[in-house]
């Protein structure tokens, strides 16, 4: 049969203009503003996944990330995806089908933990606070004593509520119940104190598009030694291909780095320079720079009689729930704020849906300029 028999079918064939979006202020959840010289780090020319160059590359990217989520991991890498990802990555590779695992469930992102480790075969228990609350350490040992798991997994930053979840005394916890401490740290990293080794988490992930103002689309994730002692001495292989954390440590430290995967190069350089920022910076001054500022956001909503959802011994300085007063339409405060002053924020997640406003002042944007704008147009659309 000739090619010329068949024709051409210009059904979905649309002439369109460039491309051509407006520059919001990012307030919201996520993602955050992307700093400028990250954007120009992704000009950088297209090389191979396996150039020399590009390998530098990546070497960087762990190396920087050891800095900023303080740790001496030799596992530590980004998964070529978003935050969800390295999530999903976490959880393929040190649950087997049948191994306990006990979620605390503070928040829409505990849920989603809750649903990912049931999906590789986990024995899933959960421990539930109420949505704005944090776990108690005695909670959590009364749990680790009833349910026994092999893997305890918790929400460091909960974006959908703005909980802090301390960490401390989760790791001797885990070492007395012979379990693995898993953490969430999409919300934190960048931004919040975060000491992985100190603190002895085993396994971390995160996300790009937050306090380290790249854009979505790598999700940094460490093992720790007890976490690469799990995952080799598996029972059952690794459930996943693209996610298998020995397939990815070829390509990321292999002698010869081995083929996995075709990296997307542009947003590699996009994340080496967010965190090259965040060295420059420095992370004393990076996370006293997001108190001070979440701190003065506080203030403004309580000159505006605004409330935050979260006490302030555990309220997140990169991501503030704000209580939407009675008789106020939320969806309809956001669109204003959106289409009349070009400024983002998000509404309510899961059971804080209608209930609450989201506000990130998360890396780029948690600046002073960006906080006064916003009170400003709150206080307008509001009237107050």
């Amino acid at each position: 049969m000739s090619i010329d028999t068949f024709t051409i079918n210009d059904n979905h064939r649309l002439n369109l203009p460039t491309i051509d979006m407006p520059p919001r202020i990012l307030l919201g959840a996520g993602p955050s503003n992307s700093h400028p010289r990250v954007f120009a780090a992704m000009i950088a020319p297209t090389v191979g996944y396996l150039d020399s160059n590009f390998i530098q590359v990546m070497d960087e990217v762990s190396e920087l990330l050891r800095y900023a989520w303080q740790t001496n991991n030799e596992y530590t890498v980004v998964v070529s995806g978003t935050g969800t990802s390295a999530m999903e990555a976490a959880f393929a590779n040190v649950v087997e089908p049948g191994d306990r695992v006990l979620v605390g469930v503070a928040g829409y992102f505990g849920r989603r933990m809750v649903d990912i480790a049931g999906r590789y075969g986990g024995d899933v228990r959960c421990i539930e606070a109420v949505w704005g609350e944090a776990f108690t350490l005695d909670e959590i040992r009364q749990a680790m004593e009833v349910h026994r798991p092999q893997v305890l997994a918790v929400v460091h930053a909960e974006t959908s509520t703005g909980v802090r979840q301390p960490l401390d005394g989760l790791a001797e916890l885990c070492r007395e119940h012979d379990c693995l401490l898993l953490v969430d740290t999409v919300t934190s990293l960048g931004g919040v104190p975060l000491y992985v080794d100190d603190w002895g988490i085993d396994v971390a992930y995160s996300g790009s598009q937050k306090c380290l103002s790249a854009p979505s689309g790598v999700g940094p994730l460490t093992f720790g030694p007890r976490a690469l002692e799990k995952i080799d001495n598996r029972r059952t292989p690794i459930a996943n291909f693209y996610m298998n954390a020995e397939l990815m440590g070829k390509y990321w430290s292999g002698t010869p780095r081995g083929y996995h995967h075709t990296a997307p190069a542009h947003l590699y350089y996009a994340m080496r320079e967010g965190l090259r920022l965040v060295a420059e910076e420095g992370l004393a001054e990076r996370w006293a720079r997001h108190q001070s500022v979440a701190e003065a956001f506080w203030a403004g909503l309580e000159e505006m009689g605004l409330t935050p959802h979260v006490a302030l011994e555990y309220r997140l300085p990169s991501l503030t729930t704000v209580r939407v007063p009675a008789g106020v339409d939320a969806a309809a405060v956001a669109r204003r704020l959106l289409n009349e002053y070009n400024v983002e924020i998000s509404g309510g997640l899961g059971d804080l849906a209608g209930k609450v406003w989201r506000v990130g002042l998360m890396g780029y944007n948690a600046r002073r300029e960006n906080v006064a704008v916003l009170l400003r147009a709150l206080a307008e659309v509001l009237g107050r």
